[in-house]
């Protein structure tokens, strides 16, 4: 195809090609005909792209190479000759990256693929925001000069339409590969965040416990939602139009622990000088939730594990037996096997509660959703306090995404919900990396999109190899990454097993 002469016709053939592309109806020829129209347009010798695909675990990069037809070479050996300084720049910064020259750019001039391939014209845009999809990467020129602020319009252009068209069959696709698709759609359980194997194992777990009317034990850390797990099981039970009642058993005094469950008859103590209803009786029809089930005391345990046989109780102070038409489900961050060996927890009562037992896990376990959470509650933030628009930065996601969450979904939810009214009362339209940890060294002393991507990088590698107990292989299957690659992160980033020399 010839190329146009005037910027009247360059621009009739970009609009022309935009339309075309939102035509495609699968990603790979989307994204080759959107890298052969940038390259065209902005007279490149060479231009990559690629597309990182957010929907799938681990996940997928789509590469892309074009050249003129003399150049016989894969996107992934262009990828290794390309500067990879400027791809992280536009990355970690979210914008074009421009250089007339990048061998005598001082930010770039000493990376050694700049000085290896002597790369001189330059220009790459990221394809989407917070965190980008991928990029375009325009190298050298077919006529003499820098590229133009044109083509930096241009390609900036055509990177906003990647990011629309690509996202949307990029998500339709996920709903063929994503595992809690089939779980999803049989299902009420939008609110439960993440794409990840540990999502989809935790929505099989209550696929398969919602519809047994039988006792349910959730276990999981502090913070980890087990509140919000047993409301989703509530929520698909046949039980579902009846109350879902909670009670947290961490914080009832040991004197008004039969009280809180059980109701009391008037003249049963001190303060009862009329009946009261019990949690039980609130949840006739529906679930009764007990969070931090441990924390009972051994004759409150005795009387619970009556109403779980019988399916009957007695007030305290009353004699008159009551019918219960409840479902129990427990929730702990104990060790109960461990309260049972210590004698402080009944073992009939732990082996009933363990009829079905559902385990919530931890942050940790799922890195991956945490970026989705942390947007996904950004926007109840928002429409819950009725605050201006407030979105994360691409550097904020990183940050989130390799911090440590000791305190799981709970502290997450925490910190993002704080952080976005103080942006919203300082009128910020965005959060970065420095308003979420103000404390943290890595924000104080970075003072460059290069040093913070590094150390977050380091840190992000050096998690995953811990975690990994130094498997590099596994380590580098999660990072969908090379081992080649991995050695050579751990070596510019010094990272040792400790007692390695």
């Amino acid at each position: 195809m010839p190329l146009p002469d005037d910027d009247t016709t360059r621009e009739r053939d970009l609009y022309r090609g935009l339309i075309e592309l939102g035509l495609q109806d699968e990603v790979e020829p989307l994204l080759q005909e959107a890298l052969r129209l940038v390259t065209m347009l902005a007279r490149a010798e060479r231009g990559y792209l690629e597309v990182r695909d957010p929907y799938c675990t681990p996940s997928a990069l789509h590469q892309f190479f074009h050249a003129d037809e003399a150049r016989q070479e894969s996107p992934a050996d262009f990828r290794a000759r390309i500067s990879s300084g400027v791809v992280e720049r536009a990355i970690s910064g979210g914008s074009t990256v421009l250089s007339a020259s990048a061998l005598s750019d001082e930010r770039f001039q000493d990376r050694e693929s700049v000085r290896n391939e002597k790369i001189e014209a330059v220009l790459c845009s990221p394809i989407g925001t917070d965190p980008p999809l991928g990029v375009i990467y325009l190298q050298g020129r077919t006529k003499p000069g820098p590229f133009t602020p044109e083509d930096r319009a241009r390609a900036e252009l055509c990177a906003a339409q990647i990011a629309s068209l690509a996202d949307r069959l990029l998500l339709r696709n996920s709903t063929t590969s994503d595992g809690t698709s089939e779980w999803r759609e049989r299902l009420d359980a939008d609110d439960i965040i993440g794409r990840s194997p540990a999502v989809a194992a935790l929505l099989e777990d209550i696929a398969l416990a919602a519809p047994l009317d039988v006792s349910v034990l959730i276990v999981g850390e502090t913070g980890v939602g087990k509140t919000h797990i047993a409301r989703a099981i509530h929520r698909n039970s046949r039980r579902n139009e009846g109350p879902f009642v909670e009670l947290n058993c961490a914080t009832l005094p040991e004197s008004l622990a039969e009280n809180e469950l059980f109701g009391a008859v008037a003249g049963a103590h001190s303060t009862a000088t009329k009946a009261t209803e019990g949690k039980v009786a609130a949840a006739e029809g529906g679930t009764l939730f007990l969070d931090e089930i441990g924390e009972l005391s051994l004759p409150v345990q005795a009387k619970l594990l009556q109403l779980l046989q019988s399916k009957t109780y007695f007030p305290l102070g009353g004699s008159k037996q009551q019918l219960a038409n409840v479902r129990l489900i427990a929730a702990t961050n104990a060790d109960l096997e461990g309260l049972v060996a210590a004698k402080t927890f009944r073992a009939d009562l732990f082996y009933r509660l363990q009829v079905l037992s559902l385990r919530v896990p931890s942050l940790s376990e799922r890195r991956e959703d945490v970026v989705a959470l942390a947007k996904h509650h950004l926007a109840t933030v928002v429409r819950r306090h009725d605050l201006p628009m407030v979105e994360l930065s691409a550097g904020a996601c990183r940050a989130i995404e390799t911090a440590d969450w000791p305190g799981n979904v709970r502290q997450l939810f925490h910190a993002i919900e704080s952080t976005a009214i103080r942006a919203a009362g300082r009128g910020l339209p965005r959060i970065g990396p420095e308003h979420l940890f103000p404390d943290s060294p890595a924000v104080e002393e970075a003072h460059s999109f290069q040093e913070a991507t590094r150390r977050f990088q380091r840190s992000l590698v050096e998690r995953t190899l811990t975690e990994t107990k130094w498997n590099v292989t596994e380590t580098a299957q999660r990072l969908d990454i090379a081992r080649s690659y991995l050695y050579k992160l751990m070596q510019a980033h010094g990272l040792r097993r400790e007692g390695e020399v």
